[in-house]
Formats: C-alpha cells, sequence, structure tokens
C-alpha cells in the first residue's frame, strides 16, 4: 500500500499554502532524493494563454526554491502541442509559459522546452509493452537525472481526468511521441451540423481538414494525428472525437509512456488539487471549477497519488453554476464527477492498466498533515 501525504487549503498567519506545501513534501519523504548537481526537471504544464486554472508560478517558485537549496541543478520543462496554438513551439511555449507567470523573476530557473525548437527533439526510451515497444520523450526530460512533477488535477475529455500520469506520460512525449498516444482516437465531422465556418481547417496542423464540394468539413485520415483540435475549434458540435475502446488505448499508452519517464530515475509527485476545471489547461478558456478546492497531495506513487485524488473529488460535494447542474440533480457527494462529465471516458480502467505495468497500486494509505 502506497503513501499519500495530503494537506488541505486551510491557512493561517504563519502558515499560508506555500508554507504548507513545503512541510508537505518534506514530510512525503523528498528529501530522500540525492538531488546535488542532478539535472531535475520539475515538470509542469504552463497553461495555454487565456487558460486561467493551471497552476500557479508561486507553487513551482516554492518548489524550486527546496531544489536549489538541495543544491540540484532545476528547470521547468514541458513538451509542445501536437495541436496548433501557442505551445506548439519552444518559441511561443516559453513565451506564454513567461506570460502565465513562469519566468525568472518569479520562478529562479530556466524554463526549457523538452522537445526543443520544433518540437522534434527526442530519446527513444526502450519499455517493451503492450502498445508502446519504445517512448518518444522530449529529449531534455529524457536527459534529466531526476523527475519531480507538479500536475493540476482536474477533468479531461479524452482521459476522464488529468492528474500525475496524464502530466507526465502526455505532457513529455515529443510530437512523434503525442501522434503515438493520440492515434487511435480521431475525430469525425457530421455534415449536417457543419456551418462552414473554416476554422477546423484553418487551425489544422497536419492539413487533414477541408471544404468538400458541399462546402462542408472533411477530414482526410491518411493525415489525420488524431490530435483534436478542429473539436476544440468546433463551436457547433460538428466535430466530434469517437468514443470507443480507443479512450482506453490512449489511457494505457499514457502509463506506457510515464513508465519511460520514470524509469530507472528518482521521481516524486505533487497534485494540486484546486481550481478542478472540467476540460485540460491545453484550451484557452477553463470553465467554472466543478467542485471547492480540496488541497495539495504528493507521493512517490504517481498512481496512488491520482487514485487518492480522484477518490476525494468524488467524495467532494459539488460548486454551484457549473457543468454539473447541482440545482437538477443535487449535491453529487460521493459520485463520480469526471464519469459524470465525460461519460464515454474511464480513468478506473487507465490506473488499473498503469497498476499491472508495476507503474505504482491503486491501494493507499492518506496521511493528512
Amino acid at each position: 500500500m502506497s503513501k499519500v501525504y495530503f494537506t488541505d487549503m486551510r491557512t493561517k498567519p504563519g502558515r499560508n499554502l506555500l508554507d504548507k506545501l513545503q512541510i508537505l513534501i518534506k514530510k512525503a519523504g523528498i528529501e530522500q532524493i540525492d538531488f546535488k548537481d542532478k539535472f531535475t526537471a520539475v515538470k509542469i504544464h504552463f497553461g495555454e494563454p487565456g487558460n486561467l486554472s493551471y497552476i500557479r508560478a508561486n507553487y513551482a517558485a516554492k518548489i524550486v526554491g527546496f531544489l536549489l537549496n538541495q543544491q540540484a541543478k532545476p528547470f521547468l520543462t514541458d513538451s509542445s502541442t501536437l495541436y496548433l496554438g501557442r505551445r506548439s513551439n519552444a518559441i511561443d511555449h516559453i513565451e506564454s509559459a513567461f506570460e502565465n507567470g513562469f519566468n525568472p523573476v518569479a520562478v529562479p530557473c530556466p524554463v526549457i522546452i523538452a522537445d526543443g525548437l520544433k518540437a522534434i527533439d527526442y530519446k527513444e526510451i526502450t519499455i517493451d509493452q503492450k502498445y508502446c515497444k519504445t517512448a518518444k520523450i522530449g529529449a531534455a526530460i529524457a536527459e534529466a537525472d531526476v523527475i519531480v512533477s507538479m500536475n493540476h488535477f482536474k477533468g479531461h475529455e479524452q482521459a476522464g481526468f488529468g492528474g500525475a500520469l496524464k502530466n507526465l506520460g502526455m505532457g513529455s512525449a515529443s510530437r512523434q511521441g503525442k501522434l503515438e498516444l493520440h492515434s487511435s482516437s480521431k475525430p469525425i465531422i457530421s455534415e449536417d451540423l457543419c456551418t462552414s465556418c473554416n476554422q477546423c481547417v484553418k487551425n489544422c496542423a497536419s492539413d487533414a481538414v477541408h471544404l468538400n464540394n458541399k462546402k462542408k468539413a472533411e477530414i482526410d485520415y491518411e493525415k489525420c494525428v488524431g490530435c483534436g483540435q478542429c473539436v476544440a475549434v468546433c463551436q457547433f458540435d460538428a466535430a466530434q472525437p469517437v468514443w470507443d475502446s480507443s479512450t482506453d488505448i490512449m489511457n494505457y499508452k499514457i502509463a506506457e509512456y510515464t513508465l519511460a519517464v520514470i524509469k530507472d530515475k528518482p521521481n516524486f509527485h505533487i497534485n494540486f488539487i484546486m481550481d478542478i476545471s472540467p476540460n485540460c489547461d491545453c484550451w484557452n478558456c477553463n470553465d467554472a471549477a466543478i467542485v471547492p478546492n480540496i488541497g495539495i497531495a504528493a507521493s512517490f506513487d504517481p498512481v496512488a497519488l491520482d487514485k487518492a485524488s480522484a477518490d476525494m473529488v468524488t467524495q467532494s460535494g459539488a460548486n454551484l453554476n457549473t457543468v454539473l447542474n447541482v440545482h437538477k440533480y443535487g449535491e453529487f457527494q460521493n459520485v463520480d464527477k469526471f464519469k459524470l462529465i465525460h461519460p464515454n471516458t474511464d480513468w478506473k480502467a487507465g490506473l488499473e492498466y498503469a497498476e499491472s505495468i508495476g507503474l505504482g497500486s491503486t491501494d493507499y494509505e492518506l496521511i493528512t498533515i
């Protein structure tokens, strides 16, 4: 049974949330890791500009300050996106990170985009798993000596929720790796709902969407990489993901990629269970948080950490005026909210698969400090 350490959002004079974060990681045993002169990748999602639910840079500064005191060589990192946006190459990605507060003034360490200038720098790590024999991991993360993940825990439209596994597995993958992760899940477009607005055509990084002779959007599946950008930009629900077993397979592949990221390396993980938006921080907006802020959890086991975090969201009541209609359906306490929001996903299957390949345990002891 893995240990997951947890602290809530309550504070008092002399002990703010940043103080509690440092106490938490020390209680969870982070000092057991030898950081001296080690290149330490702090894996984080910088947030798509316009989204305001990502982890605040203040928390990253606290973690980096601790690592510097341990004589580590820390850097904040993420890999660029498969879809178009402001994080699809290193220049735009770094500018987005700086804009959202992850800059040398606020956080005293470099920002390094793991898969390089054009998102093509990666290392293939052999894992010999069922779905992926190798994993294409952004070079800076692959070459790091130690991995520390800072994970915003929230809903996700394809994975059910995004936590430690999603941040590590999908977030560390190079563009080629992300293609492999998404390749079983390509969207469809309904001609009946298509308004010929052309936004999906303009925003397709793979030039896979075009207007046919009826002036309706159509996907060329020879070019389509399954990134879902057309789904994100369509305002008329014409572009939709195909919900079948492929969504489970994506979660299985994410687990395998996570295994590659932490393979043979000291690693430690922190989930920020706050601002729990329904969808990923990759969107350039964030809908209202579905539950009240819960707290921060930390563990050496990313599977146990995600399971404990999901359980706490399940046990919580829901916020008013969110995608969860409290006025109509009640408080939602002890209800799987991620399943309600994204009914065609199965996050439990992903965690069970992660456990089966030795990534961690779904059995945990929650230790509140």
